[in-house]
């Protein structure tokens, strides 16, 4: 596999197999990612892994605080306060291919929320991992930081593994920041669900489109 293809096959899963995923596997791809791009060489990124146990209680707790709560707020604006064109249009699309793939009616709310629970799981997938950034760090940082999540994905890939990047895993920091023993001023930039895809399930099954890069690009000569 190379790189583009690599590219193209990316996904991001949504349910995985209950099969432990081997340390030695994350080693690889945390040391395959680390040679990721950031400016200075600054590499300002900090990986909790968090499986077995850890993983169970930390996600339960966190469907018990969207249950008491409703949806948490991260540690800084992931989304646009307002949703303009073409954007609202391509979240709007994105949401209904979820749905349609798991055959949930727009009306069925309690379906719906069932599902959304489910980010709070990691879709159960064996390992989470969580991605935290000093709190000295500026927004530079999250350039950087964006190669290297990116990069774990795609060297999750090589392993035979899969991957969903998820905002939803950062919406109670405070809450994830003391259940693994991280100072609260650090960010959480998201988490990411990561283990062995399953193939069969409807969920896997469909793909986001992408725009053409003619409609993204414009060349100067």
């Amino acid at each position: 596999m190379n790189i583009i293809e690599a590219l193209h096959l990316r996904k991001s899963t949504r349910a995985f197999l209950d099969k432990p995923v081997d340390r030695d596997q994350i080693i690889r791809i945390l040391e395959a990612a680390s040679h990721a791009p950031s400016g200075t060489n600054a590499q300002p990124w900090q990986v909790a892994v968090v499986s077995g146990r850890k993983k169970v209680a930390l996600t339960e707790a966190l469907e018990q605080a969207f249950l008491q709560e409703g949806p948490g707020t991260m540690d800084y604006q992931y989304y646009p306060l307002e949703w303009h064109e073409p954007y609202k249009h391509r979240r709007v699309a994105c949401g209904l291919q979820l749905y349609s793939a798991l055959n949930i009616e727009r009306k069925d709310k309690a379906k719906r929320l069932t599902q959304w629970m489910a980010n709070y799981r990691a879709f159960d997938a064996p390992v989470v991992l969580f991605f935290f950034l000093d709190p000295v760090m500026q927004k530079g940082s999250f350039l950087d930081y964006g190669m290297f999540i990116q990069a774990v994905m795609l060297a999750a890939l090589a392993e035979g593994l899969a991957t969903c990047a998820q905002a939803a895993l950062g919406q109670y920091p405070e809450l994830i920041k003391d259940f693994l023993g991280y100072s609260r001023e650090t960010t959480l930039i998201c988490g990411m669900a990561l283990g062995y895809e399953d193939k069969e399930a409807p969920v896997n099954n469909y793909r986001t489109p992408r725009e053409e890069v003619e409609l993204f690009t414009r060349f100067f000569e």
